[in-house]
């Protein structure tokens, strides 16, 4: 049977991980949270699910933090998801009946990440994400800012929704310039 590691990285996400990780940590055979400075409640709230919770100094690199997740695994395959991400009951299901299913043959396996809702909570926009790799390619994030997982090989696509749930912005603690410390600016003539 395949074993499924579940790799985050988390900064101050007290308000929404719990119920990201009741939703996916019964799914999974191994959790590894990679706290990135938190000063809040989280590391409390992780270590309910899981032993695995450690430190990863920042260094204003969202990929550096995430390849430490990736290589803190052990299971098969990896599953990485962000604090404010959740499955509801039916893609519970549903990631089951992928992993339960997966032949060795499968590199990654994509899935719709759903980052809009309208007014009755009904997806109004979403798009496909490689959300579950093998771990023994040892695929690696790419970039600082807006990483991407750089996956290639066999790529199945699963009907598998993540849903998107951010915090409400007043409880945001993320600094206002995190992101543009390793942006580049084009100034045009």
């Amino acid at each position: 049977m395949v074993k499924v590691s579940l790799c985050m990285i988390v900064k101050n996400e007290e308000e929404v991980l719990r119920q990201c990780l009741e939703s996916v940590a019964p799914i999974c055979d191994e959790v590894i949270i990679v706290d990135t400075g938190s000063t809040d409640h989280k590391k409390e709230i992780a270590k309910e699910f899981t032993g695995q919770v450690l430190d990863f100094k920042w260094v204003d690199d969202f990929s550096a933090a995430r390849n430490f997740a990736f290589s803190q695994a052990c299971g098969d395959y990896i599953l990485w998801l962000d604090a404010d991400d959740i499955l509801t009951e039916e893609n519970q299901q549903k990631l089951r009946q992928v992993i339960n299913n997966l032949d060795e043959s499968v590199d990654a396996v994509s899935m719709l990440y759903q980052i809009a809702f309208d007014e009755y909570d009904n997806p109004t926009f979403s798009y496909r994400r490689n959300r579950l790799v093998k771990r023994s390619r040892n695929f690696q994030w790419i970039g600082p800012v807006h990483e991407y997982l750089e996956v290639y090989g066999n790529i199945i696509s699963a009907d598998v929704a993540i849903r998107h749930r951010k915090a409400d912005k007043s409880t945001d603690k993320v600094p206002k310039d995190r992101n543009l410390k390793n942006s580049t600016l084009f100034i045009l003539p």
